[in-house]
């Protein structure tokens, strides 16, 4: 009878403070979506973009060629970098998902040598077998207007941390968090004339939190130990935070970029009488076509 006050008091607190926290996301693959994602999807289109010889809308084109690590930090345990060696797949990512990809066409730099590479081995395997037809129907590569350039700056560890615990007649509970921080830098460049157009950062906080119970009790006079621990830990998964600070980074990127007139876009006017987003350039027709006419700011970022 000794035995069963504590071990359901041990088995109370245990329930207590295990989570109900998924650790596999079921047995197939996933794909995680981030917030920062869906407002770059709800950009509104650009207005005032050039065109082709055919009247054909024209994309910027931007090349990203690295976005590396350069904070030097390790993990704790083991010779392991801190963050991810390839947040340049997230760049590339953010850059396409704006406004549904309308906004940018965005080329291959990080394999560049891979690239030519094939390419020749097209040229040369043409010329072989299909003479200079063949060879002359390779399409030239695009050249990028502008660049991408940065990295993630910063990585700081346990910048706040705390909890909480009590004890009492051998019961315990303690409640404990900590929180490390990732920063990102971008800067737009343009190619032709080397100048830094606008440069932006972003933060990203990254929590984890732990918390357990624990039971320890002396029996049958101090001749017997019972001893029951329970807990649980979270920690925000880097890459996610790294992949949300890029997100945003690239987010704030278009906002400083209207403000220094590289771009424009629709705003959206809110009807009176009814919840709906009416762009403004399609409020008449005399404005659209003034639009359509209007240069844009940033003339060389797309191969003739």
């Amino acid at each position: 009878m000794d035995y069963i006050v504590p071990i359901l008091l041990s088995l109370s607190i245990a329930s207590c403070s295990v989570q109900n926290t998924k650790a596999i996301e079921g047995e197939m693959p996933f794909t995680q979506g981030t917030p920062t994602k869906e407002l770059l999807h709800e950009m509104p289109r650009l207005v005032g973009m050039p065109t082709d010889g055919d009247g054909n809308s024209v994309k910027i084109t931007v090349a990203v060629y690295d976005f590396p690590d350069k904070t030097g930090q390790r993990k704790q345990v083991g010779l392991s970098t801190a963050v991810s060696q390839g947040a340049d797949v997230w760049v590339i990512q953010a850059l396409m998902a704006v406004a549904q990809g309308d906004w940018f066409t965005v080329v291959e730099r990080a394999s560049l040598d891979n690239l030519v590479k094939e390419r020749q081995l097209i040229r040369s395997t043409r010329e072989l077998y299909d003479g200079a037809a063949g060879v002359d129907s390779l399409q030239p590569m695009l050249f990028a207007g502008l660049i991408l350039e940065g990295g993630i700056v910063g990585y700081d560890t346990n910048t706040t941390s705390g909890g909480a615990g009590a004890r009492f007649l051998g019961l315990g509970v303690n409640d404990q968090y900590r929180t490390d921080q990732v920063t990102v830098s971008l800067r737009l460049i343009g190619v032709q004339t080397g100048e830094i157009l606008l440069t932006v950062s972003s933060t990203k906080t990254i929590a984890s939190t732990s918390n357990g119970s624990d039971v320890f009790r002396f029996l049958d006079l101090g001749t017997r130990a019972l001893e029951i621990e329970s807990g649980n830990a979270a920690n925000e998964p880097v890459n996610y935070a790294i992949r949300t600070a890029i997100e945003y980074g690239v987010l704030q990127m278009l906002y400083e970029g209207k403000d220094l007139g590289l771009w424009e876009w629709a705003e959206p006017v809110i009807a009176d009488d009814k919840d709906i987003n009416i762009p403004q350039d399609n409020d008449n027709s005399k404005v659209h076509n003034e639009l359509n006419n209007t240069k844009h700011p940033i003339s060389e970022k797309q191969g003739e």
